[in-house]
């Protein structure tokens, strides 16, 4: 599988906030995406994610026969909000996102292993309301386990984390990668992975690098 962006060019009502931007990855890599405030990162990834229409260029996910693939049903997008009900359970909300986003390329965890697997074990029956701001974010990640889906796009995905849910985070983004997986996240602060390219952004003038980050 191969996530490819070619030529694309993006904007913000009147103001182009990148152009001529292009990457590829493939099975078991992640690209982060840097900049400034303002910069598109978050345009981008909802470009990426088929929520906003480039001006031009194209993203296409391709599987291993070379035949694009729905991005939106092949993808999570986690963006800035948590996209859950806060009068609702945790798993209520969970089992809603298992229903919504199932996919073809295989099952996810059940909802009481993805919330045991990001160390809340016990707060199913709480509404998602109840919890602290950490612990929002932690159960919105959870959304990507309880159905698989190949390529994770991710926007600030670490916001509200404290350190040691910021190594939860790692290890779920490497546990992923490992299984062949690809994610692309808009970030400000290194994801604690080894071998991950950059791509930074300021306005139109964007360049991808090889840059590594530990």
């Amino acid at each position: 599988m191969q996530a490819t962006a070619t030529k694309l060019k993006g904007r913000r009502g009147d103001s182009v906030l990148f152009d001529n931007l292009g990457f590829t990855i493939s099975r078991g890599e992640a690209l982060v995406i840097t900049g400034p405030n303002g910069a598109g990162k978050s345009t981008l990834l909802r470009i990426l994610a088929g929520l906003l229409a480039a001006d031009s260029g194209e993203f296409l996910l391709l599987g291993d026969d070379g035949a694009a693939l729905p991005v939106l049903e092949f993808a999570h997008y986690l963006g800035h909000r948590n996209a859950m009900k806060r009068e609702l359970r945790v798993q209520e909300n969970l089992s809603f996102w298992k229903s919504f986003q199932r996919s073809d390329s295989g099952e996810g965890l059940s909802v009481d292993e993805a919330i045991d697997q990001i160390g809340l074990t016990g707060v199913a029956h709480l509404p998602f309301g109840y919890l602290s701001a950490g612990q929002q974010r932690r159960i919105a990640l959870a959304r990507l386990l309880v159905s698989h889906r190949p390529l994770w796009l991710l926007d600030e995905p670490t916001a509200a984390l404290d350190k040691r849910s910021d190594r939860l985070f790692a290890d779920l983004v490497r546990q992923h990668l490992e299984a062949g997986g690809l994610a692309i996240a808009a970030t400000h602060q290194p994801l604690g992975l080894e071998n991950v390219r950059s791509l930074e952004l300021s306005g139109i003038h964007s360049a991808a690098s090889e840059e590594v980050w530990a």
